[in-house]
């Protein structure tokens, strides 16, 4: 009896530890348009999620709309060390790369045929409730952009 109360302590301990220590970046975030500035005929990711994967990985799930207002979905699964990981479903990039610059930052690259076509930052408020997407790149018809995009915790 005394291991088995040993045991389901020490697990409960774990859960809160790993609760208690989440990276802030993680999670579900809702696009909060008011806030948000975007340059004409570029995609907009309404709902972004981010959620620990197998070995260390995280997976990055977005969906929203395209620079022509149809809906979009894509999927990263990768590391944050600056390391080139494949995209699925996004017409504008084949691979993109996060960099954890400190717990409430991230840096990124998209690349599409192996040429850099985007950076952005990703930069949590203290608070974790909101967080603040800067992207910055050229669209398919060279013309440069840049993005300010303000998500909502849900």
């Amino acid at each position: 009896m005394k291991t088995r109360t040993s045991l389901l302590t020490l697990a409960l301990c774990f859960a809160a530890g790993a609760v208690c220590f989440a990276s802030p970046v993680m999670g579900t975030w809702k696009l909060n348009a008011a806030k948000s500035k975007f340059a004409p005929g570029t995609a907009k990711n309404t709902m972004v999620v981010y959620k620990e994967a197998m070995l260390g990985k995280v997976t990055v799930t977005v969906d929203g709309t395209d620079g022509k207002g149809k809906p979009a979905h894509n999927e990263w699964t990768g590391r944050f060390d600056g390391k080139d990981y494949a995209v699925t479903g996004d017409p504008t990039s084949d691979t993109r790369a996060y960099t954890k610059v400190d717990d409430h930052t991230l840096s990124m690259t998209f690349k599409k045929g192996g040429k850099v076509v985007g950076t952005g930052r990703v930069v949590v408020a203290a608070d974790g409730k909101s967080r603040t997407v800067t992207t910055n790149g050229t669209n398919s018809k060279g013309m440069k952009f840049k993005n300010v995009a303000v998500y909502d915790k849900q």
